[in-house]
């Protein structure tokens, strides 16, 4: 009889003790253990283990009624085995609504609460699992787009190397096609002005005389006639105006015609005192004498062979530079620690957005 007093005293006790630590989380059970004395969990006041969850607020910070709605200030741990705990205010236990989804807030009134924890935590568990599965499907597309982005970044940067290296040659070709232009330019401005210094002595040169006879005899016939004296003489004062035709056969001596013979003892001398009549165009129009000259028409040959070439290779120059600065300036943009959206640089993409 003395022991099933005993065990009915334990059980007894238990009861009390349980439900005089209801509504706190296992971290703070620390502060709930029996003992004579409960001290407030913000130091303000001791008060017998007996008042706690007495539905009496003895604590201002409400530490003494965890379990109860007796402080305002005051909060209840919800367990909700199976589903996420989550603290409410103490003013909602036992207040006819089911807060905690295990029903503990309501241990004494009359709701019927139903323990939907599971239920919860299994829908919860499926989003979870969902959105892992998410990230799971961007953390393999991550690690894809890291993966080529840094084989593109190397691909990048060795095509930036070979340019800089197509540069560096195409600098040197430039060096040397100027030089050769140069050069030519030069040939062709020495051989211009030995033309035009043989050209101020024709009285001394007497293959310039058969020369000009040949320039003046537009249709190779041995002489010289009226219309091509108009066609090639002009008179100092005013080059615009054509000769007469009384003009020019008082050049060609009061005859209609000239040979090389008469030429060189009259007309010639005329010429080359300059002081009344000329040659159109002598310095380099076509027909001229030194437009005429083979070393000349080599030499100008060889300065537009020369020039082309710089173009066409300051051209090159020009493009590879270009280049360079773009894949240098597409170089530096960030494009992530591991440079993972450099894959999707200069692509196009449709974006959905759900409202």
């Amino acid at each position: 009889m003395r022991l099933h007093i005993i065990i009915i005293a334990v059980v007894c006790c238990g009861f009390v003790d349980s439900r005089k630590i209801r509504g706190i989380s296992s971290s703070y059970k620390r502060f709930y253990k029996e003992k004579k004395s409960f001290l407030c969990i913000d130091g303000s006041k001791i008060i017998p283990f007996e008042q706690v969850n007495d539905d009496y607020c003895d604590c201002e910070d409400g530490s003494d009624e965890p379990g109860t709605s007796a402080c305002p200030r005051g909060r209840f741990y919800c367990t909700n085995l199976g589903f996420r705990p989550h603290y409410i205010p103490s003013s909602r236990v036992n207040d006819g609504i089911c807060d905690c989804c295990d029903a503990s807030d309501e241990y004494n009134s009359h709701a019927r609460c139903q323990n939907t924890c599971w239920n919860l935590g299994q829908q919860e568990r499926a989003y979870v699992e969902g959105q892992m599965r998410t990230l799971d499907e961007g953390l393999q597309l991550k690690q894809q787009l890291i993966e080529e982005g840094v084989l593109l970044w190397r691909e990048k940067q060795a095509q930036l190397r070979d340019l800089q290296q197509v540069a560096e040659d195409l600098q040197i070709k430039l060096e040397e096609h100027r030089r050769r232009k140069h050069e030519a330019d030069r040939l062709k401005e020495q051989t211009l002005k030995a033309l035009e210094a043989s050209d101020s002595d024709l009285k001394r040169q007497n293959g310039t005389v058969s020369s000009t006879f040949k320039l003046l005899d537009s249709n190779k016939d041995g002489s010289i006639t009226v219309d091509e004296v108009q066609a090639r003489v002009a008179l100092v004062h005013d080059e615009e105006k054509i000769l007469s035709e009384d003009e020019a056969v008082a050049l060609l001596g009061g005859g209609h015609q000239m040979d090389l013979f008469k030429f060189q003892h009259m007309l010639w001398d005329i010429l080359t005192r300059g002081d009344s009549i000329k040659i159109k165009d002598t310095h380099g129009a076509a027909g001229s004498l030194v437009g005429e000259d083979p070393h000349l028409q080599a030499a100008d040959r060889a300065a537009e062979w020369e020039a082309t070439n710089l173009k066409k290779v300051e051209e090159a120059y020009e493009t590879v530079n270009t280049e360079i600065s773009d894949l240098q300036k597409l170089l530096t943009i960030d494009y992530g620690p591991d440079w993972e959206f450099l894959f999707l640089n200069s692509q196009c993409y449709k974006l959905k957005v759900y409202e």
